[in-house]
């Protein structure tokens, strides 16, 4: 599939010529017009105006290429993990991140109009939102099959009237798109939340900014014993926070590994300085990502 079902389309279509006049106000996002990307422009951009793509590097081409002035893309979920394939498009597509926002994922179950929960044989989705909800699906029976994202599983089926097959997805793309909810509340557990990085084509200057701040940065080990604990020993020894650790393997080769990291604060902080220089020794090279403002834990996951 790589296209929008045709009800989802003309709400992508409109949205598209809106935000064509102000691409500076226009925030991308990867899925159809209800999808949980959706509800992170939102609330992050009130005022912005939401441009949706089919998949996560159009989303960050779009910034690329000018046409919006932000992408809002997910990057882990608390109940199924890293989100796929962002960890490598983040640093090829050369943007920088300028931020972050948690939303809160409620799963509905959505069938056509009229359809009633015992009808339901199948559920489509996105594979993450599969994995939020994988217990759920499994005690109701239902064979769990993947779909370009949310939003769009909802409009197929809204659309293709067959109330065998439900979707999950917010109640948002319900409304957008007609269907009956079935199920509210449908993810395993309440606490389910997907943390998004806001992208730019330029970095952000938090430097006379107060308040707390995180960085991202990604780095690659020497091919040496020891070579990850020496590169973030210094982290530990100027007492800085590491919240969030992705390693992954590039050009074909099993040997030494690149990092993706969050750490608390940013460069120009004497301590993180401090880290920094001692992680540039032991590794091959260090590359910034952003430093931005830092959602508070009692917000990420009161």
């Amino acid at each position: 599939m790589q296209s929008y079902p045709p009800n989802a389309q003309a709400l992508v279509d409109e949205l598209w010529s809106l935000a064509s006049v102000s691409p500076d106000r226009a925030v991308a996002f990867q899925g159809a017009p209800g999808a949980f990307s959706h509800q992170a422009v939102r609330e992050t951009m009130p005022d912005g105006l939401p441009l949706p793509c089919f998949s996560f590097q159009d989303a960050l081409v779009a910034v690329s290429e000018g046409r919006a002035a932000l992408a809002a893309i997910p990057v882990e979920n608390s109940l199924h993990g890293r989100v796929a394939d962002v960890h490598f498009l983040l640093p090829e597509s050369g943007l920088s991140v300028v931020g972050e926002h948690y939303v809160k994922v409620e799963h509905c179950l959505l069938g056509v109009p009229g359809a009633r929960l015992a009808d339901v044989k199948e559920v489509i989705s996105h594979p993450q939102a599969l994995g939020q909800c994988r217990r759920r699906t499994r005690e109701l029976g239902l064979i769990a099959t993947s779909y370009a994202d949310t939003a769009s599983a909802a409009a197929a089926v809204a659309s293709n009237g067959d109330p065998s097959v439900a979707a999950i997805a917010s109640r948002l793309a319900g409304e957008l798109y007609g269907n009956e909810l079935l199920f509210e509340g449908f993810q395993d557990a309440d606490h389910n939340r997907t943390r998004f990085l806001l992208l730019s084509r330029t970095a952000r200057d938090v430097s006379g900014m107060d308040g707390r701040f995180k960085t991202t940065l990604l780095f690659e080990v020497k091919n040496a014993p020891a070579a990850l604990f020496k590169a973030l020993g210094g982290f530990a020894t100027n007492g800085i926070n590491l919240t969030r650790l992705e390693s992954h393997l590039r050009g074909g080769a099993f040997v030494a590994a690149e990092f993706l990291i969050d750490i608390e604060g940013r460069p120009d902080d004497p301590a993180v300085s401090r880290a920094l220089e001692e992680l540039a020794f032991h590794s091959k090279w260090v590359r910034l990502l952003g430093s931005y403002p830092m959602v508070p834990p009692e917000i990420a996951a009161p």
